[in-house]
């Protein structure tokens, strides 16, 4: 089964296709069409979501899966929050803003939040579900795996931060892989 990932981040597409198949499902997730470009205007992750998924089944009209996700900073009140890919110009950039917002807070509580949403081919929603890693913001950068806010993100009751787990450790825990494994056993239930 071949599902549209409504994204043009070949990174994320490889990462979710990974985790599939660590679960060893026959499910293959590919990129939307070219012309794939949707405007996120929505004022929270699963309304971003769902914009992303509806522009990608437009275009494709068959299965669609898109997710919005971020870093929400309880000392920041919530950002970047779904600001989080455009907080700077480049990722280096967005770690050094947080970072500077960080200086003096004592409170680094942070959570990752990825909400999906699945489309079926006649372009109704099929199934959503929001996933949640939670953890803190360090005060430098560790690590070199990931990509994003993964070298300041320390995840809860661990001494690595994001960056620093392999890729394997990552799938077990982000936020990306326990919204994908919920929309996976939706999706085993109603292929078998």
């Amino acid at each position: 089964m071949k599902i549209v990932l409504a994204s043009s981040n070949k990174h994320k597409v490889q990462e979710i296709n990974d985790i599939v198949q660590t679960l060893g499902l026959n499910i293959e997730f590919i990129l939307p069409p070219e012309n794939f470009d949707p405007i996120e205007n929505g004022t929270t992750f699963e309304e971003n979501s769902y914009i992303k998924a509806y522009e990608a089944w437009k275009l494709s009209k068959t299965w669609v899966l898109a997710d919005d996700s971020g870093l929400c900073i309880d000392a920041l009140g919530g950002k970047p929050g779904i600001y989080s890919a455009r907080y700077a110009e480049t990722p280096a950039l967005r770690i050094e803003r947080v970072l500077k917002e960080m200086e003096n807070k004592e409170d680094r509580n942070a959570h990752f939040t990825c909400s999906m949403t699945l489309i079926n081919p006649d372009g109704e929603i099929a199934y959503k579900y929001q996933g949640i890693c939670e953890g803190s913001i360090i005060k430098e950068a560790r690590g070199v795996n990931g990509f994003g806010y993964d070298p300041i993100f320390l995840v809860k009751g661990d001494t690595k931060t994001m960056a620093e787990l392999s890729e394997d450790e990552k799938n077990q825990i982000s936020h990306r892989s326990v919204a994908l494994r919920h929309v996976l056993e939706y999706l085993q239930k109603i292929t078998r």
